[in-house]
């Protein structure tokens, strides 16, 4: 009952995390479409915005992996907050100075320690308790993260795409106010990072070193320390799911509110388009608390196929008959997004044992995949237009069923 305790109060404090990067990685989705107007980009262009901070998984999650492994679980997140504030801090001169690759470095910042964080507390929540439920776990912590996601577009569109701009529309006057109407809000957005800094070291959390586990997690001894990483199939090929459910997330939210000014689908104003992408956001956080419950009974992978083939029929229907059909449909595949990560993390991780914190690195470099996809699609739609280009994300959800199907199921060793 005390660990019980314990661990329920460390949850508490580690959902503020997910629920901050859940809002700052959806304000990407409101700077996509605010800086293509501000500085007059294509598609495959202002898609740089995902490429450089989703980049920053592939660059920095070994690194952040051996972070984590040498200072502890709690001193990552210390640390990764840390940097994710330095990163919202330098959007004031980027702004400034009116330079696109200044914000694209000051994203590639805020992502790295956003990374650290995901290196330290998606495998420190999967630990905090039995190894049975650690699906559940996650996806009920991942459900405020997608609080997160939900509030970003909502605060975003308030405080970014409706903020009045001065100039003649079009002209350098008005580019150069759109460029500085992201100040006030990073600004702020960096001082929070730095108080759940201090919120979180001044926090005594359960002491479970990084690479081992504690009573109850994953896989006690797990995979065998002289085999590669790579050996072990449902983490490779789960390494795969990540890379294409986290690039089909990003690339359709990046794309909703461009998707929806077009006259052949809804034809909405920027703003009225930036508060419906929070309904994407939001169907993910419901998903989530329904899939927290559903996973305590069914079979995870099961509930992963089954998720997997909706957004694939959704994105089917919504290319086949266009017009605002089309936008609901797009929007409703939040819902069904809803458990994939963590439900792709913990069948991955399962069996690995002290290589856990390894498996995490190496899942979380694969969150690269929100920096390759939506510019893969955004090619497509300036060649073919941004309906059709929805075949990409449509691939994506098919592998991710086949994953949740048999892809996770480790194969029997040659000893056997």
């Amino acid at each position: 009952m005390v660990q019980a305790r314990k661990y329920t109060g460390a949850l508490v404090v580690l959902t503020s995390l997910f629920f901050m990067w859940g809002l700052i990685t959806s304000l990407n989705d409101i700077l996509i479409p605010h800086l293509k107007a501000a500085f007059e980009l294509t598609y495959v262009q202002v898609m740089l915005i995902q490429s450089s901070f989703f980049g920053a998984y592939f660059v920095m999650s070994l690194p952040s992996g051996v972070l984590v492994e040498k200072l502890g679980y709690k001193r990552g997140i210390v640390l990764g907050l840390v940097t994710a504030g330095i990163g919202c801090l330098m959007f004031y001169p980027a702004a400034g100075v009116r330079s696109y690759a200044f914000f694209l470095g000051a994203l590639f910042v805020l992502a790295s320690g956003i990374t650290l964080l995901q290196v330290a507390a998606n495998p420190y929540v999967a630990i905090l308790g039995p190894e049975k439920t650690a699906s559940s776990r996650l996806t009920l912590t991942q459900a405020f993260n997608s609080f997160g996601t939900m509030v970003g577009p909502l605060l975003g569109t308030y405080l970014i795409l409706a903020a009045p701009t001065a100039g003649v529309p079009g002209s350098a006057a008005q580019s150069a106010a759109e460029a500085h109407a992201v100040q006030g809000p990073y600004l702020g957005l960096a001082a929070t990072l730095f108080a759940i800094a201090l919120l979180i070291g001044w926090t005594a959390l359960p002491k479970i070193e990084a690479g081992r586990s504690d009573e109850g997690a994953p896989g006690r001894g797990g995979e065998d320390p002289a085999r590669s990483i790579w050996s072990h199939r449902p983490l490779v090929l789960g390494a795969l799911a990540i890379f294409l459910y986290v690039g089909a997330e990003v690339s359709i939210g990046s794309f909703l509110v461009n998707f929806m000014e077009q006259p052949q689908i809804a034809g909405l104003s920027a703003e009225a388009a930036g508060n419906h992408l929070a309904l994407y956001w939001g169907g993910a956080m419901v998903g989530r608390f329904i899939g927290a419950a559903v996973m305590t009974r069914a079979r995870p992978g099961t509930v992963l196929a089954f998720n997997a083939c909706a957004a694939a029929v959704l994105i089917a229907f919504a290319m086949t008959v266009a017009g605002p059909a089309a936008m609901w449909a797009i929007l409703a595949i939040g819902l069904f997004n809803s458990i994939m990560f963590p439900t792709i993390f913990t069948l991955a991780i399962a069996g690995l044992g002290r290589r856990t914190g390894e498996g995490s690195g190496v899942l979380c470099m694969a969150i690269v995949g929100g920096a390759i996809v939506p510019v893969a699609q955004g090619w497509i739609a300036d060649h073919a237009g941004i309906l059709i280009s929805f075949v990409l994300p449509l691939a994506c959800y098919l592998y991710i069923a086949f994953y949740g199907r048999k892809g996770h199921v480790a194969t029997a060793s040659p000893r056997h």
